[in-house]
């Protein structure tokens, strides 16, 4: 059976340390560790040349997402985010494949006419994300949103990230039961909540394994999973190592049907 694919979001080793080394250098970290895809952060960017990052990825077999904070809907705007085609171009500068961004403020009154255009005339495949907001973190509205999608038939897949729905208090395996058929790909991420109430990523505890693979039943097979916790210690090589081979694990066992 092949496995699954696995992508590290570089925001897992910490801002400072990104910013310090810069992106390209994780490559060679990531295919040594067995992972097939890197998640480039664009919020993590200084003075990194997209085509030197597309082609130390290439050197490396490595396939790669190109993160963005881009919403993809504002508030008040009927047509998508205008800066959505300028991030598609960046995302194609870096050699990636796949584009993330989160929702933003989708409304029914949304026309998807002007989105399937930016999308037609570019190679890159967008995903849309439940970040951690009122307006794009939420089950109704993502729902509403992938249902007009696949009934105009637009290539968009899902980001389901499984931390972020605790910031607004919604249930992950409600969600996937909702939404799993529509996901390309899974963020996974286990939430603790400190002393002072705040939420924070943390890495996954055998609990958080289990309820991951039950998430991912309700998903495509083999759907491409990453790790977007904190991959921090000693040896990084050996760390990142055994997460890759953790979540390429995740959900290789018996399936179960999704519930639309």
């Amino acid at each position: 059976m092949n496995k699954p694919p696995v992508s590290i979001s570089l925001s897992s080793y910490g801002a400072d340390l990104v910013r310090q080394r810069g992106q390209g250098s994780f490559t060679d970290l990531l295919a040594a560790a067995g992972a097939s895809r890197i998640e480039w952060r664009e919020e993590l960017l200084t003075t990194e040349q997209p085509a030197e990052l597309a082609a130390g990825a290439q050197a490396q077999g490595l396939q790669s997402i190109f993160s963005s904070p881009l919403e993809l809907w504002l508030a008040g705007q009927p047509r998508p985010n205008p800066a959505l085609a300028l991030a598609l171009q960046r995302a194609e500068a870096f050699g990636s494949t796949w584009l993330k961004v989160s929702l933003g403020h989708f409304t029914d009154s949304h026309d998807l006419s002007a989105l399937a255009d930016m999308l037609a005339a570019s190679p890159v495949q967008l995903l849309v994300e439940n970040d951690q907001t009122l307006q794009g973190g939420r089950i109704e509205p993502l729902r509403r949103f992938f249902a007009v999608a696949e009934q105009q038939g637009l290539p968009i897949g899902m980001t389901f990230d499984i931390g972020n729905w605790q910031w607004q208090d919604q249930s992950a395996v409600v969600a996937a039961r909702q939404l799993g058929r529509h996901v390309a790909y899974v963020h996974c991420k286990a939430v603790a909540r400190r002393a002072d109430g705040k939420l924070l990523a943390v890495p996954p505890t055998m609990a958080d394994l289990h309820l991951w693979e039950q998430l991912l039943k309700q998903m495509p097979a083999g759907v491409m999973r990453a790790a977007e916790y904190p991959l921090q210690g000693g040896d990084l090589l050996q760390l990142t190592t055994e997460h890759v081979a953790t979540l390429s694990s995740l959900g290789q066992s018996r399936r179960e049907p999704a519930h639309v």
